[in-house]
């Protein structure tokens, strides 16, 4: 059987950022964020998205996640750009027919 997902785990190594903002600005460029606005007495929420709301995924825990192979492209070129600040790795698993449609799916629902 053909494997069509790919596991990626990742590492941050924080002593080679520039500052916190910098490791910050990683993890929403990846995942996104909430923006919080306030303008005069109103509140406004913002959902920014990151790399991962592009493609359907499984986050499997807080740096370990699933992607179908056909978007490992985007997603090697993405951890490259960091790849002095950060060590990862890949690894093709493989998903019964279910749960390849629930990844699927996961991006019809975002």
């Amino acid at each position: 059987m053909k494997k069509r997902t790919v596991l990626i785990t990742f590492t941050v190594k924080t002593s080679k950022f520039e500052s916190m903002s910098e490791r910050n600005k990683f993890y929403k460029e990846l995942y996104g964020w909430k923006q919080i606005v306030k303008k005069q007495e109103k509140r406004y929420t913002y959902r920014r998205d990151g790399l991962l709301d592009e493609m359907p995924h499984f986050r499997v825990d807080r740096s370990i996640f699933i992607i179908m192979k056909e978007h490992m492209g985007r997603m090697r070129k993405f951890f490259e750009e960091w790849e002095d600040k950060i060590k990862w790795d890949m690894f093709d698993v493989s998903l019964n027919k279910r749960q390849e449609e629930m990844l699927r799916r996961c991006s019809d629902e975002g």
